[in-house]
């Protein structure tokens, strides 16, 4: 029998984990299970790793949002205000978070600080 690891805990076979998850939906609210039947019981990994708080997530570099945020404002000597501050905390969260979501923004502002250059304007 196949040996599966559920969480850093304990080793257990696989039909050990399936009657746990079955334990767990029977015991489960009608308004749960609604949840794992949208999702299908059989994706649905009631032992999967919870992701890390935002606050320590980080970036390919190593830093996280707030560490990115300190290090822009104190290398680029821009705090102009805190609405600009907030803009910036919010989009560094969200690189931190899923960088290809942000990347259309991040190439659009390389190509367009291009753009201004060949105009004769300083970005």
């Amino acid at each position: 029998m196949a040996k599966n690891s559920v969480g850093n805990f304990e080793e257990l076979s696989t039909d050990d984990i399936e009657a746990r998850k079955k334990y767990m939906y029977e015991k489960m609210s009608k308004r749960r299970r609604k949840f794992v039947e949208r999702v299908g019981y059989e994706n649905w990994d009631p032992f999967a790793a919870p992701f890390d708080p935002i606050d320590i997530r980080q970036d390919m570099s190593g830093y996280t949002s707030d560490q990115l945020s300190q290090l822009f404002v104190r290398e680029s000597g821009k705090f102009k205000n805190q609405e600009y501050i907030d803009a910036v905390n919010e989009f560094n969260v969200m690189l931190v978070m899923n960088f290809e979501k942000v990347r259309p923004v991040y190439e659009y502002c390389l190509w367009y600080a291009e753009h201004l250059k060949k105009h004769g304007i300083k970005p």
